[in-house]
C-alpha cells in the first residue's frame, strides 16, 4: 500500500461508507462459515448498519486517501470491541492492526488493564490475527443470534498497560 492511513473519529456522513465495509468484509470472512439462508443477507445489512448507528460515537475509522477504508467500534462502559471490520480490497496491509493498536490505546489511557473481543471460531485467519496481536483465547461458546444458524464463537482477551498518571490541563 502505497498511500498513508490515517485514523480518526467517525462522522455522522460516515454511517453508510461504515456499514457497507462491515458488510462487505462480513460477505467474505463470515458467510462463506454458513449455510445462506433466505433474507440473511438483508438481515446482515440492517444489523450492521444498526450497529454504526448505536455506537458512532465509539467507532474509530480508517481512512486513505480521505475515503473510509476500516473501522473499530467499542463497547459502551466496558472495555469490549464489538466490531473490527477492513474492507476486502484494504485487508493485509496493516489496516486492522492500526485500528486495533489504536482502540487499545484508548482503552489504556481510560485505566482498562484488559480488552476482550470475539470472532467465529471458524474464521481461522481471523482468530490467528488476534492471537498475532497478543490475544489470548479465553472460551468457546455458542453465537446464538436468532437470525444465524449457531456457530461456535471464540472469546479473546489481552492485557493491557493501563495509563496511571495524570493529564495535565492545558486550557
Amino acid at each position: 500500500m502505497t498511500s498513508a492511513v490515517s485514523i480518526r473519529k467517525a462522522e455522522p456522513d460516515d454511517a453508510r461508507r461504515l456499514a457497507t465495509i462491515g458488510y462487505l468484509a462480513w460477505e467474505t470472512s463470515i458467510l462463506p462459515l454458513l449455510t445462506e439462508m433466505p433474507g440473511m443477507r438483508a438481515a446482515e445489512q440492517r444489523r450492521l448498519a444498526s450497529a454504526v448507528q448505536e455506537t458512532l460515537e465509539r467507532i474509530i475509522v480508517a481512512e486513505v486517501d480521505g475515503v473510509a477504508v476500516g473501522w473499530c467500534s467499542r463497547a459502551r462502559g466496558r472495555s469490549y470491541i464489538p466490531f473490527l471490520f477492513v474492507a476486502p480490497e484494504f485487508q493485509n496491509h496493516g489496516i486492522g492492526k492500526l485500528l486495533l493498536a489504536r482502540m487499545e490505546a484508548m482503552l489504556e489511557l481510560e485505566g482498562s488493564d484488559r480488552v476482550h473481543l470475539e470472532t467465529p471460531a471458524d474464521n481461522v485467519r481471523a482468530v490467528r490475527f488476534y492471537e498475532h496481536q497478543g490475544y489470548r483465547i479465553l472460551a468457546l461458546r455458542p453465537d446464538g443470534r436468532p437470525d444465524h444458524q449457531p456457530f461456535m464463537s471464540v472469546r479473546l482477551e489481552k492485557l493491557l498497560h493501563p495509563f496511571m498518571g495524570k493529564v495535565a490541563d492545558t486550557d
